[in-house]
């Protein structure tokens, strides 16, 4: 497929849940653009209003640029996802990466000591997934004081001292996972029980995801249980849901992070409880992705997270280049269930089958 049809192929629409979603071709390092986005303009505030584009990244790079890339951790596949896109493209650009993870959402000092290692040792830019909307703010203003720009990737930052942002709204996200069940179960119909599990406390995307769920099932037939947070290792998530079980026998939903839904599927499994019970992830995961083509998982919104990778490291390099670069970018938003579960091309949000986490990129 040429890079043309790329962009023009829309394949009809989530009549589940009224989203138009967009059905591309393979998204390897050669043929992955042009890209359906939104632009914020202006950048940098969630709120701001969005324009529809067809990203475009450089043929390649100028310099072998040394590119620092920090992640709250690689315990689950979506940020597996994410590596996917920065190596890779990396490689097709033409510039070396070093990948840091913290370790998980409570090690924010071994985020910021990563990243100040990366630093001394020759990066020239730094992507950073954060483990903390705001804990990391002192270290970005200390990068722009040594004029090493920050891309700020897939969990948001509060700092102004950003260059660029490569992610989506997580409150949509959140929005788009309870919007999904509330039209299920509208006004007027029978309450349904469900429990809400937005991830781990403090983290910006988190606030954002329960931000939007919660708007989304307001004035909905559902009643909300319980909200839990916690990590998002399969041990803590799983726990949480045993203790809620134990606490609402006659719970209909599980809602919650892609960890979440993949824990829940084995409970229910194992209690007989499958039918009884529905989940819905509010991103997606190679897990996500068979539980719907198995039927053990109503739907999960996907946010394209191999995209966000790609696109954070072209921004670096514009940035590093003194070229044109959009600020605040990322892919359009669509829902994956079964209607259009054999449809989409999943390696937009999953790496590719048998893929490791990649570390480093040398050129």
């Amino acid at each position: 497929m040429n890079r043309k049809s790329l962009s023009q192929i829309v394949s009809g629409t989530c009549l589940s849940a009224g989203l138009l979603f967009t059905h591309v071709g393979i998204a390897n390092a050669d043929n992955w653009f042009p890209y359906p986005v939104e632009v914020w303009k202006p950048a940098f505030d969630m709120e701001s209003p969005r324009s529809a584009e067809n990203y475009t990244p450089q043929e390649s790079a100028a310099s072998a640029w040394d590119i620092c890339v920090s992640f709250p951790h690689l315990k689950d596949a979506y940020w597996t996802s994410v590596n996917y896109g920065v190596i890779d493209e990396a490689r097709r650009l033409g510039v070396k990466v070093q990948l840091v993870e913290a370790g998980g959402y409570t090690k924010l000092n071994n985020q910021i000591s990563q990243i100040e290692d990366c630093v001394s040792s020759g990066a020239e830019a730094v992507v950073i997934g954060a483990i903390s909307f705001d804990g990391l703010n002192n270290l970005v203003g200390t990068l722009a004081e040594k004029n090493i720009p920050v891309i700020d990737i897939v969990n948001g930052m509060s700092s102004s001292d950003i260059h660029a942002k490569s992610l989506v709204s997580f409150g949509e996200m959140g929005f788009k996972a309870g919007e999904y069940i509330a039209e299920r179960h509208p006004a007027g119909s029978d309450p349904v029980k469900v429990a809400w599990f937005p991830g781990p406390p403090g983290a910006g995307w988190v606030e954002a995801g329960n931000a939007g769920f919660q708007k989304a099932i307001q004035g909905s037939a559902i009643e909300l249980v319980e909200t839990k947070y916690g990590d998002t290792g399969k041990e803590v998530q799983l726990k949480l849901v045993e203790d809620t079980l134990e606490a609402h026998p006659d719970l209909k939903y599980v809602v919650g992070t892609a960890v979440t839904a993949e824990a829940a599927t084995g409970l229910l499994r194992a209690r007989g409880l499958s039918d009884d019970i529905n989940i819905v992830s509010y991103y997606f995961t190679p897990g996500v992705y068979q539980g719907i083509r198995r039927g053990q998982i109503l739907a999960a919104p996907t946010d394209s997270s191999v995209i966000q990778g790609r696109i954070a490291i072209d921004q670096a390099v514009r940035i590093l280049e003194g070229k044109p670069y959009s600020k605040h970018v990322g892919p359009k938003l669509y829902v994956i269930d079964e209607s259009n579960i054999n449809d989409f091309e999943k390696t937009t949000s999953l790496a590719p089958d048998g893929y490791r986490p990649t570390f480093s990129v040398d050129q």
